[in-house]
């Protein structure tokens, strides 16, 4: 390694010597009244043709560099949001710092509006991908309409993926910490306006922590104006049942004080169909069939509330304080099933039936107290401090009673469960970044402390109550994760290199109280990062980057405890899961910045799984999470966007892919068993706007799914067909928005099981028909820029959601 290190240092050493004659331009961007424009764009051009030479972005104190500038006379240019500065003439020497850009903005009300349907503009970077969606046709969608159409996103279940894994959604680099559910929930109140880019990361570099997959970030357009805004916002969606959710939020930004508070109240009732059938095989083949009909109806309040403090002691010196509430006094859910049971030629052989009830209270309260301090030319250290709280309390009651085909009772079985868990992450990071020269370094070192304890106590209630101990456990799990990592980066004229190396020594313990057992881990692992781009010309260009991740199992995977529907189909946890790493590897081609072709290769390792199995023998059916033998992804990728008229944009995005598992069937003499399945994902979104002045938008987009692997199931194939109006009012202080999904009734697609002993197939219905209608209305000067942020913690991922 530490040759590694050598060479790469004599590398960039050499192209420093090789490219000497090139020099950095700094200097920031301002408005005329001297207050930064974050995030404006700037150009160096040719005095004699104006033809762009270099470009970039300011940061969001308006601060810009641009390097690798030959000698020469130029013009600089700044822009925001279509006002544009005059053009600076500046001879390039040596390197150069100057004042303020000046950009002025002004305000204009115009009696008619044309409006023109720009395209999304699709830039590779180094390490990502960075869509630019302000000003352009959808930047008048919601936040999540933007996601779903970001190249290389699907939408399965309600959750984001990106090349078949879940990723992860930060908020101007800051973890968004919710399930799918709410996670859309937040996306789909946020505007689109808002958002200058969406950042995919296929493979996070090693400032980021090694475990995890793809990253989604979204880069809101910053204002800086002062004052005070706010907004209320509901809505209402009729599926099987009537749902809502009201909200507000408040913002007020003073020359040193930004205050973020809002609140979020979402009660909701939920149903759930599930049509399933197992059939039990023995040497003689199928013996027993059983055929189930299981109905969820859940009932929940949901409290979300957040807070953000920023203060700006000086120009160097700044402090923030997040806090984040979610508070689930409320989860009710009533199950029923009802099974009929029949032998292996298809007489009736007895039914039973099921009724469930599952309480579940859930608190989630989280902390961030951050300390950032900028160096007088460039680079900064950031200091910071987490801390979690999650408790969750659930029990659950359970009868079944067994009829023979005439009606008449033949038994009863009934239990309960109290369970309770709880977990304490703590977590202390410092970081530091700077150019050394024309190398930009970063570096930095994190603690994470993890404390969890979880507790149940299973009662069987046939005839009284008896406690059932080997049913019954207390899990404690400890966690300690110590990391450091650096990165270098640098471009050249065509070329950008970057390249990292993280390193985590992780201390762990396991103990089950019932089975006095302990499983202690122990383990040093390096994470290099590799990312490289090469820019033929204006027409074509490549790029290549690999990484090393990790993926430690979730705090809820390891308790040793079962969720029961009944006392024959149940989920449990396993405390011998292992943590998994994977290789991931990406090749590019990108044509005229519009046609991407994307190749991807991924050796998953052991990956952890959630697989399903039929006991034949005892008549179950058990849901566990297993670390895999092996698994592997890989597939090509093609994206393209197009502007058909000024009002109508085509977004499209075909995917190819491959995904296979090979896994222990526990249930099949322990034989080794690989899933594997070819499939195709094909998404169609049109974006219109309907009016001239802009207000009023459509949306009519359509998914296919030939199928995909899910743990030991595949997975049957699917079509989405949604509509969507949106009309805004007032100068855009009033919104309202009406959707419509799943037209077609075809998003919920059988998912089967069929190999050696095993053969049982289910389908889910939930209510993914339905109609939402959405108001919001903002108040003040409601054009201000939210300093709204997540807490930024990977080890929160693993909180059950």
């Amino acid at each position: 390694m530490k040759l590694l290190f050598a060479i790469l240092i004599f590398t960039l050493g050499i192209s420093d010597c090789v490219f000497s004659q090139t020099y950095e331009l700094k200097g920031e961007v301002k408005d005329q009244f001297q207050e930064p424009v974050a995030f404006a764009s700037v150009f160096l051009l040719n005095v004699t043709d104006s033809i762009l030479v270099k470009g970039t972005s300011a940061d969001e104190n308006g601060i810009f560099s641009i390097s690798n500038i030959s000698e020469g006379l130029y013009f600089l240019k700044a822009s925001y949001v279509g006002q544009m500065s005059n053009n600076l003439a500046i001879e390039i020497l040596k390197d150069t710092k100057i004042g303020a850009v000046i950009i002025e903005q002004q305000a204009e009300e115009l009696n008619e509006v044309t409006v023109t349907s720009n395209r999304p503009v699709v830039e590779r970077k180094v390490d990502r991908i960075v869509f630019n969606v302000e000003n352009t046709v959808i930047s008048q969608n919601s936040s999540w309409d933007i996601l779903r159409q970001t190249p290389g996103v699907i939408v399965l279940n309600d959750e984001l993926q990106v090349r078949n894994q879940a990723t992860t959604v930060y908020v101007n680099n800051r973890k968004v910490q919710l399930s799918s559910e709410e996670v859309r929930n937040l996306l789909e109140n946020y505007q689109g306006e808002n958002i200058k880019s969406v950042e995919v990361i296929y493979n996070p570099p090693a400032s980021y922590d090694a475990e995890g997959g793809s990253i989604l970030n979204i880069i809101t357009s910053k204002n800086v104006s002062l004052g005070y805004k706010g907004n209320i916002n509901a809505g209402y969606t009729q599926g099987v049942f009537p749902k809502y959710n009201f909200g507000t939020s408040h913002f007020y930004k003073t020359d040193k004080l930004n205050v973020n508070a809002s609140y979020n109240f979402a009660p909701k009732k939920e149903f759930k169909n599930t049509q399933s059938n197992t059939n039990y095989i023995n040497d003689t083949g199928v013996f027993s069939i059983w055929d189930t009909d299981f109905d969820q109806i859940i009932r929940s309040n949901t409290h979300s509330a957040g807070l953000v403090i920023d203060y700006d002691f000086d120009d160097k010196n700044s402090l923030s304080l997040t806090s984040n509430a979610q508070l689930q006094p409320k989860r009710e859910s009533d199950f029923f099933q009802n099974t009929t049971i029949k032998n292996g030629f298809g007489v009736m052989d007895s039914t039973f039936t099921t009724g469930s009830y599952l309480n579940e209270i859930k608190n989630n309260l989280s902390g961030d107290l951050t300390y950032k301090y900028k160096f007088k030319e460039s680079g900064n250290i950031n200091i910071n401090a987490h801390y979690t709280y999650f408790d969750l309390d659930r029990s659950q009651d359970v009868n079944s009673n067994y009829f023979m085909p005439n009606g008449s009772f033949i038994r009863d079985f009934n239990f309960s469960t109290n369970a309770n868990q709880q977990i304490e992450i703590k977590t202390a990071q410092l970081d530091y970044n700077d150019n050394l020269g024309s190398v930009f370094f970063e570096t930095g070192v994190k603690g994470s402390f993890i404390n969890s304890e979880s507790k149940l106590d299973y009662i069987l209630r046939n005839n009284g109550s008896e406690f059932i101990p080997n049913l019954s456990d207390d899990y404690i799990y400890d966690e300690n994760v110590f990391a450091a990592y650096f990165s270098f980066s640098k471009d050249w004229e065509k070329w950008s290199l970057k390249t990292g190396l993280r390193a985590e020594q992780t201390e762990s313990s396991g103990i089950s109280v019932n089975s006095s057992n302990i499983n202690n881990l122990s383990y040093f692992e390096l994470f290099p990062s590799l990312y490289l781009l090469h820019n033929i010309n204006e027409h074509h260009s490549f790029s290549f980057d690999y990484s090393r991740k990790l993926k430690r199992p979730r705090y809820e995977d390891l308790n040793p405890f079962r969720t029961y529907i009944n006392e024959r189909i149940f989920e449990e946890g396993n405390p011998n899961l292992t943590p998994s790493f994977s290789h991931n590897f990406n090749f590019n081609y990108t044509h005229n910045q519009e046609y991407f072709f994307d190749f991807y290769y991924r050796n998953n390792g052991r990956y952890i799984s959630t697989l399903t199995f039929q006991d034949n023998e005892n008549l179950v059916l058990r849901d566990i999470t297993q670390n895999v033998l092996a698994s592997t992804s890989f597939g090509l990728d093609f994206t393209y966007g197009k502007s058909i008229t000024n009002n109508w944009y085509l977004y499209s995005y075909i995917s190819l892919f491959h995904e296979d598992e090979t896994f222990i069937a526990l249930q099949s003499e322990a034989y080794s068993f690989k899933n594997e399945f070819n499939g195709a994902y094909l998404d169609l979104t049109n974006y219109f706007t309907l009016s001239n002045d802009g207000t009023f938008k459509g949306e009519l987009g359509f998914v296919y799914m030939s199928g995909y692997l899910q743990g030991s199931y595949i997975q049957e194939q699917s079509t989405n067909l949604t509509l969507g109006l949106r009309k805004s009012f007032m100068n855009n202080r009033a919104v309202v928005s009406v959707s419509a999904n799943d037209l077609l009734g075809k998003y919920n697609a059988y998912v089967s099981s069929k190999y050696l002993n095993q053969d049982n197939r289910y389908l889910t219905t939930p209510e993914t028909q339905y109609v939402k209608f959405g108001f919001t209305y903002n108040f003040g000067n409601f054009r201000l820029e939210d300093n709204q942020r997540e807490i930024d913690k990977s080890e929160r991922e693993r909180l059950e959601n």
